[in-house]
């Protein structure tokens, strides 16, 4: 009767020890999971979701609310309360900081991908190409807080020519006052003319 207690306190206890090291092995490989997350990745989730809530931070101080409604290779469209129907292009490497809820902050790290490949190789210059070709008037937000209005001509592999011109107002040429190549780098955010879409 001992012996048989007795192995049974040593069957608990071996069954603790596994549990404990199979808790500690999934802990370890979730921490090596988060460690391999981009930045990307955790915005695809968000836009998934489709519904929630975020204040972007760029690096002029400048914070914009809305919802991430796209995520390309290296830009996000936030679908911002700047001008109705429109959604505001952010290059990646202007964003700071993203301020959102616990939840969605917890679900964006459970839940991130990469999303469709065709979004993967959508670059910021893709997006541009195909403003300038529709002809689609911009603001441009470029560091140091100008904000410059127009319409791009055309855009290269890292840069812009930018028509400037009124906010709103199509490009006609006795409508444009000047002319600026504008590096990719420099730029902050992009907001179409409300009735463009982001592709």
């Amino acid at each position: 009767m001992r012996w048989d207690r007795f192995f049974e306190d040593l069957e608990d206890q071996l069954d603790s020890e596994w549990e404990a090291e199979r808790a500690a092995l999934d802990s370890e490989a979730e921490r090596l999971r988060v460690s391999r997350l981009l930045l990307r990745e955790r915005l695809v989730a968000l836009a998934r979701s489709g519904d929630t809530p975020a204040a972007v931070e760029l690096s002029d101080a400048t914070v914009l609310t809305g919802r991430v409604q796209a995520v390309g290779a290296d830009w996000l469209a936030l679908d911002s309360d700047l001008r109705r129907g429109a959604a505001v292009i952010l290059p990646l490497p202007a964003i700071v900081s993203l301020a959102v809820e616990p939840a969605p902050l917890v679900a964006s790290a459970r839940d991130a991908a990469e999303g469709s490949a065709l979004r993967q190789r959508m670059t910021l210059g893709y997006v541009l190409r195909d403003l300038a070709r529709k002809r689609v008037p911009v603001s441009l937000r470029v560091t140091g807080g100008k904000l410059l209005t127009g319409t791009i001509d055309r855009a290269g592999a890292d840069h812009l020519d930018l028509a400037l011109h009124d906010a709103g107002a199509p490009r006609r040429r006795d409508a444009v006052t000047g002319y600026r190549i504008v590096s990719f780098a420099a730029i902050l955010s992009v907001l179409p003319d409300g009735r463009a879409a982001v592709p």
